[in-house]
C-alpha cells in the first residue's frame, strides 16, 4: 500500500562540488563539531575563561573523540570486517558511517584531559562548558544516517515513516521504516536545552552539568535501541547498546548525587590564567549578563535618610564618596598580586 506520506531517503549520500565529493555523513559530523565548540567557547567565557580556549582544547578533544566512536563500533561490530568474505580495509572507511557515541565521549574527554592539563584546567569545568553543544552535535550528525539510508527502525506506515530503497550489497530491503536517527535527533536537542535550562537554574558546577547530559541521553538512547532492526550482539534479551545505557545512566546519576555532596555549587575559577587578568563580565550560565546592581545607590539613599538636620550634608558627602568608588573600581579592576 503506497503512503500518502513519507520521509524520502536521499538517492545518494555523496554531492559532488566539481570533482570534489562532499559526503553528507561527514558533513553532518563537521558540523556538529563546529556547533558544539561554537556554543562551548560562549558558556567558558560566560563562566570566566578565555577566548579560544574551547577551541584549543577541542583540537585534541575531537581527534581523540572520532578514533574512540571508530574503535567502539568496529570492535562491537566486528564481523562486519574481520569475519570470511569481509575486507578489513573497510573498518578505516569512516564516511561510510560507524561511529559508537559511546566510545567517542570516552576517549574525546581523555583527549580533552590532556588538552585541559596542558593549560592547567579543571576537566570537569571544561565538561559542563561543552556538554549542551556535544549534544547539539550528535543531533546533527544522525542526519549523517539519512544520507546512508542506515540505522533506521521496526517497519512503519505512520505518516513520517522513512522511505528505503533497497540493497542487497547493504542488507536493505525496500519499504518505509521508523526514523530513528530523527527520533534520536530530537531527542539530542531536548537533553541540550534540558542542560542548558537545569545550568541556569540551579548553577550546576564539577562536572554535574556533564552528568545531566550523559543520563539524559542514555534514557532516551535506550527505547530508540528497541526500535532499530540493524544487526546487534544481545546479552539476556537485551542489545549490547541498551546495556550500555544502564550501566552509563547509573554511572552519571551516582557522579551527580555524590558530586552534589562533596562539592556543592559552582568553580569560582575555571581558568586560572584569566582570573590574573582581571575579573571577567559577569554573565549567567548561557552568557547572560543579570542585571546591574543599584546596591550603592541604595545605600547611599539610605544614610542620607537617616541622618537628620546637618548630617543630612555629612550622608550625602559619604554616599558620594561611596558612588565614586565603585565608579573607580570599575574603570581600573584589581589584579591579583
Amino acid at each position: 500500500m503506497d503512503l500518502l506520506a513519507y520521509i524520502p531517503s536521499p538517492s545518494s549520500g555523496v554531492i559532488y562540488l566539481g570533482p570534489v565529493p562532499l559526503r553528507g555523513y561527514a558533513f553532518c559530523i563537521i558540523i556538529g563539531v563546529f556547533v558544539a565548540v561554537w556554543l562551548g567557547g560562549r558558556r567558558w567565557v560566560a563562566r570566566g575563561g578565555r577566548v579560544g580556549t574551547v577551541a584549543d582544547i577541542a583540537v585534541w578533544a575531537v581527534p581523540f573523540g572520532l578514533v574512540g566512536g571508530r574503535l567502539y563500533h568496529v570492535i562491537t561490530d566486528y564481523e562486519l570486517y574481520f569475519t570470511d568474505g569481509r575486507d578489513w580495509v573497510d573498518a578505516f572507511k569512516i564516511w561510510q558511517g560507524g561511529l559508537g557515541i559511546w566510545g567517542a565521549v570516552a576517549l574525546g574527554a581523555l583527549g580533552a584531559w590532556i588538552g585541559c592539563r596542558r593549560r592547567g584546567i579543571p576537566l570537569p569545568a571544561y565538561a559542563d562548558a561543552i556538554a549542551p553543544g556535544i549534544a547539539f552535535a550528535q543531533a546533527i550528525g544522525r542526519w549523517g544516517n539519512w544520507f546512508n539510508q542506515e540505522l533506521y527502525g521496526k517497519a512503519t506506515t505512520v505518516p513520517w515513516a522513512l522511505k528505503i530503497d533497497g540493497d542487497a550489497d547493504a542488507g536493505r530491503v525496500a519499504g518505509t521504516y521508523h526514523p530513528t536517527f530523527l527520533y534520536e535527533s530530537l531527542w539530542c536537542v531536548g537533553v541540550a536545552l534540558l542542560v542548558i535550562w537545569a545550568d541556569r537554574r540551579f548553577r550546576l558546577g564539577h562536572g554535574r552539568a556533564f552528568a545531566l547530559y550523559v543520563a539524559a541521553y542514555t534514557v532516551g538512547r535506550f527505547w530508540i535501541e528497541y526500535l532499530r532492526v540493524d544487526d546487534a550482539h544481545h546479552v539476556l534479551g537485551l542489545r549490547l547498546n541498551d546495556w550500555t545505557s544502564i550501566v552509563v545512566f547509573l554511572g552519571a546519576v551516582a557522579y551527580l548525587v555524590i558530586s552534589a555532596k562533596k562539592v556543592p555549587g559552582r568553580e569560582e575559577v575555571v581558568e586560572p590564567a584569566a582570573a590574573e587578568d582581571g575579573p571577567a563580565p559577569v554573565t549567567g550560565a548561557s552568557g547572560e549578563a543579570p542585571a546591574e546592581s543599584d546596591a550603592a545607590g541604595t545605600t547611599g539613599a539610605g544614610t542620607t535618610g537617616a541622618d537628620k538636620g546637618g548630617a543630612d550634608k555629612t550622608g550625602a558627602d559619604t554616599a558620594g564618596a561611596g558612588k565614586a568608588g565603585a565608579v573607580a573600581a570599575e574603570a581600573e579592576p584589581s589584579k591579583k598580586p
